[in-house]
């Protein structure tokens, strides 16, 4: 049985909001088949800790509240998010950067499939699958791939920051 702290429980809701957050925050550039969705850099949390997962499907789930899309993106959008939440802490290998950027790769890899054939589907003008998901994956690379591997990274370097982020609560 798993131990739920309120410490454990208030680390997964402030990663959540934290989400929340970025992504409402830029809500034009957040939704839609051009997504430059920032809260995606959060993603490469799941490579230090397994909460982190619960934490970022629940704010993915909560800011897919606000889609552009519809209702489907609370299905659609979030599972893309836990796959990659998934395989991301499945195949980390801590203080590997070789890792680290591999691991970020399953996010864009998950919403350029997943999302960009919700966009595609759902769409009202016939747009083509493959640049629905070459445009939902540009924005993952942007964002997970460089601005989130440089974040962690970053982070890396403060050791109180980084014992944060892995301790087991």
């Amino acid at each position: 049985m798993t131990n739920f702290s309120s410490r454990r429980i208030t680390r997964i809701g402030l990663a959540a909001a934290l989400y929340v957050v970025l992504t409402l925050a830029l809500a034009p550039f957040s939704y839609g088949s051009v997504q430059f969705r920032l809260s995606e850099a959060l993603m490469l949390l799941c490579f230090y800790h397994k909460d982190h997962i619960a934490a970022l499907t629940l704010g993915c789930f909560i800011s897919n509240l606000f889609s552009t899309v519809g209702t489907i993106d609370l299905a659609v959008g979030t599972a893309a998010t836990l796959i990659a939440a998934v395989l991301i802490y499945i195949f980390r290998k801590e203080g590997s950067i070789t890792r680290m950027v591999l691991c970020s790769l399953f996010p864009v890899m998950s919403n350029a499939i997943l999302v960009g054939a919700e966009i595609t589907l759902m769409s009202d003008e016939p747009v083509s699958f493959f640049i629905c998901a070459g445009s939902v994956a540009l924005g993952e690379v942007v964002c997970v791939s460089v601005i989130g591997t440089i974040l962690f990274r970053t982070f890396e370097h403060n050791g109180q920051l980084i014992r944060m982020i892995k301790e087991d609560l």
